[in-house]
C-alpha cells in the first residue's frame, strides 16, 4: 500500500500511466474502426457511425454530474467541505448518482431498441449493434468509479485496473479479423468491463468507509442533492448538453445535408484526432489536479498561475506533435483507417490542425474548471460553440455547394478559435483570482 501510494503521489509517475492507458484508448478507438469499416459493408458502416454518435452522445448525457461528485468529494478529501449538515457532501450521494447513470443506459436502450425494430437505424446485425452499444454504455459506471477513487488519490489503482481492461478488449476486437464471430467478441468485452468496474466501484466503497444502505438511500441521497446543489446540477447538465450537441452535431447535420459518404468520412477522422488530443491532454491534466485543487482551495494564487501556463504548455506540445503527424502521414492514415474509400486534401488537413490547436485550449480549461466546480462559467462558454457546431453545415453548403467538406472545416475551425479565446479569458480571471 506505501508503494502505491508513493506512485500516486508522483505526478510524474501517474502521468506516465494516465499517458500508457490514453494510448491503450486510442489504440481501442482506431482498432473499431479499423475492424469494423473490414468486416461490415460501407452502408453498414456508416450506419455504425451513427450507432457510435449516439453511444458518445449517452455516454455524455450523464450531464457532468460525475464532475461534481469529483468536485464535492475531492473537497471533502481534502478536509475543505462543509460538513454534512449544511450542504457538504455526502455517501448516499453516490447511490443516486449511481442510480440516474443505469436510469440513463436503460432509457437509451430502450430508444436504440426502437430505432433497430422500425428502422430508423438500418442493419442487419441489430444483435451486434445492441451489445457494442452497451458496452460503449459502461464508459459511464467507469467514469464513475475513475472520478471517484480521483477524488480520494486513487488515480493510479484506476489506470492500472483500465490498462488491463483496454488490453484484453483489444485483443478480444482484433481477433474478429481471424475469424471470431463480431456478436461473441463484444459480449465477451462486455464481461470483462463488468468485472473490472465492478472491482474498481467496490474499491471506492471500501475507501470511504461506506455501507449497503448508502447506496440505496435514494430518498435521503435525492433530497440533499435537490437540497444543496441543484444550481451546479443545472449549470453541469445544461453545459454538458450543449457540448454533447455541439460535438457530434456535425455527424446528422452532414447526413441531412449530403448522401455523400466522403465529408462524413473526414468528420469522423477530424473526431478521432481530437478525441486522440482531448485524451492525451486530459490525462496530463489530471495528473496535475491534485495539485492544482489544492492550490485553489488553499488559496495560492501564485501555485496556481504557475500550474496552469504549465498545463497550457504541456498541451501545445501534444497539439505541436500531432499536428506533424498529420502533416507528413495524415493522407496515409485517413487511407489506412477508411480502408481506401476515399481520400483527404492536404487543405483539409490544414483546417483541422488548427482546429485541433484551439480545441487544445478549449479542453485544458474545462478539465480544470470543471473540477473546480466552476460549471455556469463553462456554461457561458459552451453556447457559442454550439451555435456554431449546428450551423457549419448548412452554412457550407449554402455558400460552397462544391467543396462542402472544405467549407464546413473552415466554419468549424473558426467556431473553435472563437471558443478558444473565450477560454483564454475565463483562465486569465481564474489565474487573478
Amino acid at each position: 500500500m506505501n508503494r502505491l501510494a508513493r506512485m500516486e503521489g508522483s505526478a510524474r509517475i501517474l502521468a506516465l500511466v494516465k499517458l500508457a492507458n490514453v494510448g491503450l484508448v486510442l489504440v481501442w478507438g482506431f482498432a473499431v474502426t479499423f475492424v469494423f469499416v473490414r468486416a461490415l459493408p460501407i452502408a453498414e458502416f456508416q450506419s455504425f457511425l451513427l450507432l457510435v454518435a449516439f453511444a458518445n452522445f449517452t455516454v455524455s448525457a450523464e450531464f457532468g454530474l460525475t464532475s461534481i461528485i469529483y468536485a464535492r468529494l475531492r473537497q471533502h478529501w481534502l478536509g475543505n467541505g462543509a460538513g454534512q449538515g449544511d450542504g457538504g457532501f455526502r455517501l448516499e450521494e453516490m447511490g443516486v448518482l449511481f442510480l440516474f447513470l443505469g436510469l440513463l443506459v436503460a432509457g437509451a436502450t430502450l430508444i436504440l431498441i426502437a430505432a433497430l425494430a422500425l428502422g430508423w437505424l438500418a442493419t442487419g446485425m441489430p444483435l451486434l449493434f445492441l451489445f457494442f452499444f452497451l458496452s460503449a454504455c459502461l464508459n459511464l459506471p467507469a467514469l464513475l468509479a475513475k472520478r471517484a477513487l480521483a477524488a480520494v488519490d486513487g488515480n493510479f489503482l484506476w489506470e492500472a485496473l483500465d490498462c488491463a481492461r483496454r488490453v484484453v478488449t483489444i485483443g478480444l476486437l482484433l481477433v474478429i479479423l481471424l475469424g471470431l464471430d463480431p456478436r461473441l467478441s463484444v459480449a465477451l468485452q462486455l464481461v470483462v468491463s463488468m468485472i473490472v468496474i465492478g472491482y474498481a466501484i467496490g474499491h471506492v466503497h471500501r475507501r470511504l468507509d461506506m455501507r449497503r444502505h448508502h447506496w440505496l438511500a435514494f430518498r435521503v441521497g435525492g433530497g440533499h442533492v435537490r437540497a444543496h446543489y441543484l444550481r451546479d446540477i443545472g449549470a453541469s447538465a445544461a453545459f454538458t448538453l450543449s457540448d454533447i450537441i455541439a460535438y457530434n452535431a456535425p455527424y446528422f447535420t452532414i447526413a441531412a445535408v449530403t448522401a455523400d459518404a466522403r465529408p462524413m468520412l473526414i468528420f469522423d477522422f477530424f473526431f478521432k484526432m481530437s478525441r486522440s488530443l482531448s485524451m492525451l491532454v486530459r490525462a496530463m491534466v489530471e495528473a496535475a489536479l491534485p495539485r492544482i485543487t489544492r492550490a485553489c482551495h488553499a488559496g495560492d494564487a501564485v501555485r496556481l498561475r504557475q500550474l496552469l501556463l504549465r498545463a497550457l504548455a504541456a498541451a501545445m506540445l501534444f497539439a505541436i506533435g500531432l499536428a506533424a503527424v498529420l502533416l507528413v502521414a495524415g493522407d496515409r492514415l485517413f487511407a489506412i483507417l477508411f480502408d481506401g474509400r476515399a481520400a483527404i486534401d492536404r487543405a483539409d488537413i490544414v483546417l483541422i490542425i488548427v482546429a485541433l490547436a484551439a480545441l487544445t485550449i478549449l479542453c485544458v480549461s474545462v478539465y480544470v474548471q470543471a473540477a473546480l466546480g466552476r460549471f455556469g462559467a463553462l456554461l457561458a462558454r459552451s453556447l457559442p460553440f454550439l451555435a456554431g457546431s449546428l450551423a457549419s453545415a448548412p452554412l457550407a453548403l449554402l455558400l460552397w455547394p462544391d467543396r462542402f467538406d472544405l467549407g464546413f472545416l473552415a466554419l468549424y475551425a473558426l467556431t473553435l478559435v472563437g471558443v478558444a479565446a473565450l477560454h483564454l479569458l475565463s483562465l486569465r480571471r481564474l489565474m487573478r483570482a
